[in-house]
């Protein structure tokens, strides 16, 4: 079993983790960028060869991208929200309730194009709690849920659930991966902006992999 996140607390240790993930990320396609074009000037080359080293330099600059993209959207994250932020009242699991049927009705359509299958468990009835005001966790999870669809292989199903242990709120998604499983997609780079904006709010991140079983399980803050 690998464990693809540990627990953390909401701490600087915790961003520089997710960033520096995503700089590691950065490396390998700006490196390879620059030896394709040290290659290209070393010597003469032919038309096709030159072409050849055009398109391995836009794929790499489209991972650039992607990364560079993923960076600023973390960056913002931390930006709109203080240092000293308390999350303490996201641990309500009413409040997780509430919002989890809608996201995932709103997600069908994706999971029906993916030919995945939905599989919602709730430990507890959904709540008419306004949550507003934590309009972060809001595009958290639906970020979860657009990447862990477009991770999960066909015909197989996204199992989506929440509880209470010990007193604090949980949220787990479990789905059967692809076989072809690409470092640093966008459906993993999608994964690490979640990350980083749950972490910050205040929630513990696990992600555990066995074999082609994925589980995340997302820990709420306690309450106060």
């Amino acid at each position: 079993m690998n464990t693809a996140a540990a627990a953390r607390s909401p701490n600087t240790t915790t961003e520089r983790s997710v960033l520096s993930q995503l700089l590691h990320g950065l490396n390998q396609p700006l490196t390879g960028l620059q030896c394709a074009m040290e290659v290209a000037l070393a010597a003469p080359r032919t038309v096709e060869q030159y072409a050849e080293g055009l398109r391995q330099g836009l794929e790499l600059t489209e991972r650039m991208r992607a990364l560079v993209e993923a960076l600023r959207e973390v960056a913002d994250f931390y930006d709109e929200l203080p240092a000293s932020y308390e999350a303490s009242a996201l641990s309500e699991i009413t409040e997780l309730t509430g919002l989890l049927p809608q996201a995932v009705d709103e997600m069908r359509p994706l999971a029906e194009a993916n030919h995945v299958r939905i599989v919602l468990a709730l430990a507890t009835p959904a709540s008419s709690l306004n949550v507003a005001k934590h309009s972060h966790v809001e595009r958290a999870i639906f970020r979860l849920l657009d990447s862990t669809l477009s991770m999960a292989a066909r015909g197989t199903e996204l199992r989506v659930a929440s509880g209470v242990d010990t007193g604090a709120g949980w949220l787990r998604m479990q789905w059967r991966s692809k076989e072809a499983h690409a470092a640093l997609s966008r459906p993993e780079l999608g994964l690490l902006i979640a990350q980083a904006w749950l972490e910050r709010s205040g929630c513990r991140w696990e992600r555990e992999t066995t074999d082609d079983l994925e589980t995340l399980t997302v820990r709420l803050p306690r309450s106060s």
